[in-house]
């Protein structure tokens, strides 16, 4: 046991407008705040990196402002199709959902095909299914809708356009979420969720869902969850590359977080680490990032531009 934990969360990255309107960015730091809260509340009793990720990412779920779960963006069909994954650094568990159209919270939906499935993915109404059999709540797909993700999705469908949820087209909205942690004991764990692109086609799947595209944890080195364009995390194996680094060349975490960061495209947006010894980092290449650290001194923090 090291007694001490440290836990950073991201809500989204992109051309983030620095003429947001005061209370909206009032409203999102306390959004993260609360994320934080939820995940600091557990690991300073003791509890496990992967509840404490999973406390927050789903504080953030539940969050209008924050394109995942409630506030999810809308697909080319006028519906929510929702990614997330989980990844348990200590022992390399992984659980992951793809295009849930009906579990209200899927970051809960990863956590219990990463207990009791013998899979990893699971995908659109087999991942529906497998919730219902495991005692999900589910609710219809309007209960994603609201009323600012689907005026993003009527300009962008006028324009045949399909749009990251943090353009300066859709200034009002957040992005994917995710939270990473290192608890107590000094294990790790990170957790991703999202509602993807506005406008997205049927069926795209980005990142997030990706073990080692946009999540990764291992315990040994660190634990990531990404944000910003998905498919350029794919391309890049972002997440894993990060732990690669650590592992093969005996990077410490800023030094690899630096050398990824700037291989990643222009504007691909961000990501958030923890390494073992509870160092945080959150680099991003875009105009922001919605982001928030804590850790057991006390020190909880937000932020959005550099």
């Amino acid at each position: 046991m090291i007694n001490k934990f440290s836990l950073a969360i991201h809500g989204g990255a992109g051309v983030i407008s620095k003429d947001t309107p005061p209370e909206k960015v009032e409203a999102y730091n306390m959004g993260l705040r609360e994320a934080l809260e939820a995940g600091v509340k557990i690991l300073s009793s003791g509890g496990k990196a992967i509840d404490a990720v999973v406390a927050a990412v789903l504080s953030m779920e539940e969050n209008p402002l924050f394109n995942a779960g409630k506030g999810a963006v809308y697909n080319s069909q006028g519906t929510h199709e929702l990614d997330s994954s989980l990844m348990d650094g200590t022992n390399l568990k992984c659980g992951a959902v793809a295009a849930s159209a009906t579990t209200r919270n899927p970051i809960l939906l990863a956590k219990a095909i990463l207990e009791k499935s013998e899979h990893i993915l699971l995908s659109s109404n087999g991942a529906d299914n497998f919730a219902l059999e495991v005692g999900l709540e589910q609710v219809n797909n309007h209960f994603f809708d609201t009323e600012h993700r689907y005026n993003a999705w009527l300009k962008a469908k006028s324009n045949d356009e399909v749009l990251l949820d943090h353009t300066a087209e859709s200034k009002s909205s957040l992005g994917t979420v995710g939270a990473v942690a290192m608890d107590i004991y000094g294990n790790l764990a990170a957790g991703t969720s999202t509602g993807g692109m506005t406008n997205k086609n049927h069926g795209r799947i980005g990142d997030t869902p990706l073990i080692g595209a946009g999540t990764y944890a291992n315990t040994a080195t660190c634990a990531v969850s990404c944000t910003g364009h998905g498919e350029l995390f794919i391309r890049n194996c972002t997440a894993y590359d990060l732990h690669a680094r650590m592992l093969y060349l005996g990077l410490n975490i800023e030094t690899a977080a630096d050398m990824v960061i700037k291989e990643l495209p222009e504007e691909a947006g961000g990501f958030i680490a923890v390494d073992s010894s509870g160092n945080i980092v959150m680099p991003f290449n875009s105009l922001g990032m919605f982001r928030g650290r804590a850790d057991s001194s006390g020190m909880l923090e937000t932020a959005i531009w550099e």
